[in-house]
């Protein structure tokens, strides 16, 4: 049983941008979000150079006399393809015109087969699959804090609000080793399918989206989406293409392509390298001309892109190289000053010879490279500590600011001062006169629940018994109360 697709889409400059930079494009076989980047480096080009390459693909099967719709791994071939080429002319413009480098664009979409999704994606705009009320993603976001995400080193809430959220590691941009994600995604009757730029999802949270995705009707759940968008400052452009996976439908297997965004008014320029050619190409003629929804100039054949290249263009082509270079120079210090930002605000806890003292930055290193400093050492002397505190400081105590790392060194030094009282107590000669102390420890946790060491502490005055432990005041370190047998 094959299905169809009742699609809506929308985009937007947003509340604050003076351009769209978006672009995006769908028909019954496709569904696509390009988010342009680049500023006055062409992002909108970029992007619509991408919905462009698209929709030369998805042109050759409209039609009565078209090829039946491509199948399984078929459709990633078809649309993996319709990436790379448009990644090949980001690089001739670039190398044509050095004043578009730096611009770039995500894709985020998929190919329908009737029965299945060939996504493919790459940067991080979203694919979002509703099904029976509950909602999952498809893509994974190409970017510096999921990457973080991914290595546990903050949270999803933290990802949202985080200085770099913006840095992508993967884009369309003319580089070479910039491989979109692809997989096969089988729907099924009344799935609702959501395309969307971070103008959406860097705004609105994935439970708001699930929750809109529910509603009744497609141009509703248009409406809410942008709305919330709107309400989260709408900082960036903000385009939508939503689907509902319906019963086979004639009409709407016959509607014609659509494009929205940047691409619906941005022309790609003629480039010596890839320059189109003045040859008939019947197909490009549509039949209802003068209401073609595809705003692009005449293409030449396939073939003529691997047309031999003249001398004087081959040696233009070799500027492309220090334009590379630059870029990689340009990718590279913005990772570094990136890595080195986010280290300024991770602190440690950890042994500095036989001392404790607090580190920023991580405690792993790169290569021969450290990643980490002391910033404050103290008089703690590890030797000094509770076996089990001991351990915990030579594995390194992660903290989440300088605060919680001087919190902890107190609970530290009050283990410390609690082990020197037992271990001088019991150097003395009435040390086996004293009756041990039953008396249940407070928990370190700060719960106020009574908590009987394992083994009976000894009831020694001392200075440190007066000592409430920082971990009572609900710091995020919690070591466990100090006994005699822990020292």
């Amino acid at each position: 049983m094959t299905f169809s697709l009742d699609v809506r889409s929308h985009s937007e400059i947003g509340l604050v941008r003076r351009n769209n930079q978006d672009s995006g494009y769908v028909s019954p076989r496709m569904l696509v979000v390009a988010d342009g980047m680049g500023g006055a480096a062409a992002g909108d080009l970029a992007s619509t150079v991408a919905v462009r390459h698209v929709a030369l693909a998805d042109e050759r099967f409209a039609g009565e006399d078209s090829p039946s719709r491509p199948q399984g791994e078929e459709m990633l071939t078809i649309l993996a393809g319709a990436v790379a080429d448009a990644n090949d002319e980001l690089a001739d413009l670039v190398a044509w015109d050095s004043s578009l480098e730096g611009m770039g664009t995500t894709f985020c979409g998929a190919m329908f087969s009737g029965t299945q999704l060939g996504v493919v994606h790459i940067g991080d705009s979203r694919g979002y699959l509703l099904r029976q009320g509950r909602m999952k993603r498809m893509t994974h976001d190409h970017s510096w804090v999921q990457s973080l995400i991914d290595e546990g080193r903050i949270t999803p809430e933290e990802a949202a609000v985080h200085p770099h959220r913006s840095l992508l590691l993967k884009v369309l941009n003319g580089q070479p080793q910039h491989v979109p994600d692809t997989q096969i995604v089988d729907l099924r009757l009344g799935d609702r399918i959501l395309f969307c730029s971070d103008g959406l999802c860097g705004l609105v949270d994935d439970e708001t989206i699930a929750e809109h995705l529910n509603t009744a009707t497609l141009d509703d759940v248009v409406d809410l989406l942008t709305t919330d968008a709107h309400a989260g400052g709408g900082t960036d452009n903000i385009t939508i293409v939503v689907a509902e996976v319906v019963e086979a439908d004639p009409a709407l297997d016959a509607s014609q392509p659509h494009i929205i965004g940047a691409a619906t008014t941005r022309k790609v320029p003629e480039h010596e390298v890839t320059a189109p050619l003045s040859v008939d190409h019947p197909s490009a003629t549509r039949k209802d001309a003068g209401e073609s929804t595809v705003l692009f100039d005449s293409e030449a054949e396939e073939s003529m892109r691997y047309a031999p290249v003249d001398s004087q263009n081959r040696r233009r082509r070799h500027w492309l190289w220090p334009v590379v270079i630059l870029a990689l120079a340009a990718i590279v210090t913005g990772g570094i000053f990136g890595t080195r930002a986010y280290l300024n605000t991770q602190y440690y806890v950890g042994t500095d010879g036989n001392a404790v003292a607090i580190y920023q930055g991580s405690p792993d290193s790169l290569a021969w490279i450290h990643l980490s400093h002391v910033v404050e050492t103290t008089d703690i002397k590890t030797t000094d500590l509770p076996h089990y505190y001991r351990d915990r400081v030579s594995e390194n105590i992660r903290v989440s600011s300088m605060e919680s790392a001087h919190a902890t060194v107190a609970e530290l030094r009050t283990g410390a001062q609690q082990c020197k009282a037992v271990r001088n107590k019991a150097a003395t000669p009435t040390a086996a006169l004293i009756t041990p102390s039953m008396t249940p420890q407070p928990s370190a946790s700060g719960s106020g629940a009574p908590h009987p060491s394992a083994v009976p502490t000894p009831a020694i005055p001392s200075p440190t018994s007066a000592m409430p432990s920082p971990s009572a005041s609900g710091h995020e370190v919690d070591l466990p109360a100090v006994s005699s047998g822990d020292c």
